[in-house]
Parts: structure tokens; C-alpha cells; sequence
């Protein structure tokens, strides 16, 4: 165990640069905020460069650091507040080294996000893809960068149960379609179906749009169907995360 008291230390203030996108790319780690995530982090095999612990946090969690931590630095609170980006830390924030992206076969349900960019909305659909069974979500050009605080804060961990990848959607739809598992966007249109009448699936994949513009028109060419869901109330529209949820929940077999 190292101490560190100081925000103007070295490691603190190269550990800070993590809250940008670019110095997370480049360095391919990221920071995991908060006792939970670091625990699925760790269970998942995640390799933790540095673990950074307050006083508080040792307190609440000492049985489980004594049995999972060989090395940690024990920080003050200002330090802590340095590295988070929330007003209050919850105690505990780790360095996580990113993940080699593995090629996938793509079977199985898959959630594929065209362009949707909050970090709240896509951390839900990574978590609700989880809940429904789905084998994987596809972070396509223009979403939420996945390594985004509040992103990972939304997942609940559950970016460590599936495969998360991040691609050119109108490349990787086709490897769906040459394997023979339709892909299922989302739009109002002629030919689109009320997703109750679509009957369930066991290999496919599903693209939810932006929040604003829905699906770009080059991925909608693409698809093999497209559904709605008919809204009862006098709500114009739905949550993306919230359709989503409908959407996986009903149409995987």
C-alpha cells in the first residue's frame, strides 16, 4: 500500500487525463468510479493498473480489498475528488486496462446503436441488453464512447456479462445478413411492422437510432424488416432506451 496526499503527484495528475477521451485512447485505459464496478471489473478478470482507495472507502469495504487487492494507494479525500467526476466519490476509483476486441461470430441477439449519444441512454441499453439475454451491443459511429463515466456509471457493470464493441455498422450489418440472421431496424415507415407482430428470434440483431433523427437513411436501406412500437397515450415518442427495452424483451426467443 502507497499513500498519496497530494493532487499535484504525478500519478494523480497523469491519472486525471483519463477523463478525456483522447489521453483514454491513446493510454487504452479508462477509470472505473465507485465499489461496484470495480468489483465486476475484477470478477471479470479485468486488469487493474491502479486501484486508488480514501479512508472511507477502506473502511467499508476492508474485507473485500484484504481479499482481492495485493496493491492499492491510499489517497486523501481531495485527491479522490481529483480523479472523479462526480461532486461526491464513492471511495474507491481504479485504472482498468481496456479489452483486445475479440471477432464475434454474431450469433445470438445483438443490439446495435446507430448514432446514439448519450452516455445515459447507451449505458442503459448495454445494461437492458444484459437483462434480456442479448449476446452483444454494437456501438456504431457517432454513439457514446463507452469509457465515458457516466456511460460505465449507467452499464451497472454489465458491460463485463456481454460483448461490447464499437464499428462501422453499415459494414458489419452485412455479416449478420451473410449468416442468415435478419437485422431489424426501427422506423416509421410503409413497410414497417408493430413489433407484436413479429414473431420472436433466436439469431439477429436489432439497430436503435438517435435520440433525435432515429435511424440514418444508409442503415435503413440495409434492413431486412423494420418495426414500431404503437404508442396509446398522447406521448409523442419513446425514451430510445426505454423502446429499446420493449424491443429486445419481446422479440428474442
Amino acid at each position: 500500500m502507497k499513500e498519496i496526499q497530494s493532487t499535484k503527484n504525478t500519478l494523480i495528475k497523469e491519472t486525471k487525463k483519463l477523463l478525456q477521451k483522447k489521453y483514454r485512447q491513446q493510454s487504452q485505459t479508462y477509470l472505473l468510479e465507485g465499489f461496484h464496478l470495480i468489483q465486476e471489473a475484477q470478477a471479470a478478470e479485468v486488469v487493474l493498473k491502479e486501484v486508488f482507495i480514501s479512508q472511507r472507502g477502506l473502511n467499508e469495504w476492508s474485507e473485500w480489498i484484504e481479499a482481492h487487492l495485493t496493491d492499492y494507494s491510499l489517497v486523501s479525500d481531495d485527491v479522490l475528488k481529483a480523479l472523479s467526476s462526480q461532486p461526491t466519490p464513492q471511495g474507491m476509483i481504479a485504472v482498468a486496462e481496456m479489452p483486445q476486441e475479440e471477432n464475434d461470430d454474431f450469433s445470438g441477439a445483438w443490439l446495435l446503436l446507430d448514432n446514439v449519444q448519450d452516455p445515459g441512454n447507451v449505458g442503459t441499453m448495454i445494461r437492458t441488453a444484459d437483462a434480456a439475454g442479448f449476446s452483444g451491443v454494437l456501438l456504431g459511429q457517432g454513439s457514446a464512447d463507452l469509457y465515458n463515466p457516466k456511460t460505465l456509471r449507467s452499464t451497472q457493470g454489465s458491460l463485463y456479462h456481454l460483448s461490447v464493441r464499437s464499428g462501422d455498422l453499415s459494414a458489419i450489418i452485412p455479416q449478420f445478413q451473410e449468416k442468415g440472421y435478419p437485422v431489424v431496424g426501427t422506423a416509421l415507415d410503409k413497410q414497417a411492422k408493430d413489433y407484436l407482430s413479429v414473431e420472436k428470434m433466436s439469431d439477429f440483431a436489432l439497430v436503435m437510432g438517435n435520440e433525435g433523427q432515429g435511424m440514418s437513411p444508409e442503415l435503413l436501406a440495409m434492413t431486412d424488416q423494420n418495426v414500431y412500437i404503437t404508442i396509446k397515450g398522447k406521448a409523442e415518442s419513446l425514451n430510445v432506451g426505454i423502446a429499446a427495452g420493449v424491443l429486445m424483451f419481446h422479440l428474442l426467443k
